[in-house]
């Protein structure tokens, strides 16, 4: 079946927030830089429109009725074909502890209102770029007794048929640790080498990662190098 973004002229955006003066920026700020969009006052009608006309990036305000943002995100993170597709976060709280939840829920990228639109405009860009390395199908990467499928975005033992799928950033992270089994990675290595320079996130994002994919596939996989950061273990 074909997928319906390759056939696109424009990448498409996923609007969602219930304020309309917040709608109307964002899209005319966007439609300015020839990007197309679609907007949702609420996450059911996010959701509708996800599967309808799969967005290449959606942008998803956390405070809105009939079914909040962090609500939106983690179903939007179960879903098997939608789960891939970047999500960037809004929110008028700025507590760290607010953007660990965002991004626990599968968020890629967290910012606060007011929004900058010169900064907001800037992280639908490198989410773009980001979610286009791994539009080509790619060989399966072996590591350990793990199968990486970066095509099929998801990951297997290889003494079992069932297969774990990862959010987009989740299995960027494994993939890039997995390919280099032994080294030691910072944590701002990871954030520079997966998310992007320049992409905006808190300090604490490789370390909800981690702990997701660790709770998916087992926790022996990535290691915690204390002081240093994290490696995919070699033995």
């Amino acid at each position: 079946m074909t997928d319906i973004r390759s056939e696109r002229p424009n990448p498409l955006v996923l609007i969602v927030d219930d304020e309309d003066d917040i709608l109307d920026l964002v899209e005319y700020n966007l439609k300015k830089e020839n990007l197309a969009t679609i907007r949702a006052k609420n996450g059911i009608k996010a959701l509708e429109l996800a599967e309808s006309e799969k967005p290449d990036v959606i942008i998803l305000d956390i405070m809105m009725p009939k079914m909040d943002g962090i609500e939106t995100c983690k179903r939007l993170r179960e879903h098997a074909v939608l789960r891939t597709i970047p999500i960037l976060m809004l929110t008028a709280k700025s507590e760290e502890e607010d953007h660990v939840a965002g991004l626990d829920t599968g968020a890629d990228i967290y910012l606060t209102k007011p929004i900058s639109i010169p900064v907001l405009l800037s992280q639908v860009k490198a989410l773009l770029r980001g979610a286009h390395r791994f539009d080509v199908p790619l060989d399966i990467l072996r590591v350990s007794d793990l199968e990486i499928d970066r095509d099929r975005f998801e990951v297997r033992r290889r003494s079992q048929q069932d297969a774990v799928r990862l959010a987009r950033k989740e299995f960027e992270l494994l993939h890039f640790l997995g390919s280099r089994p032994g080294k030691v990675f910072s944590r701002q290595d990871l954030l520079d080498r997966v998310w992007g320079h320049d992409v905006y996130v808190v300090d604490r994002t490789v370390d909800v990662h981690v702990r997701k994919i660790r709770e998916k596939i087992g926790d022996h996989y990535i290691e915690t190098v204390k002081g240093v950061g994290y490696r995919f273990a070699d033995n």
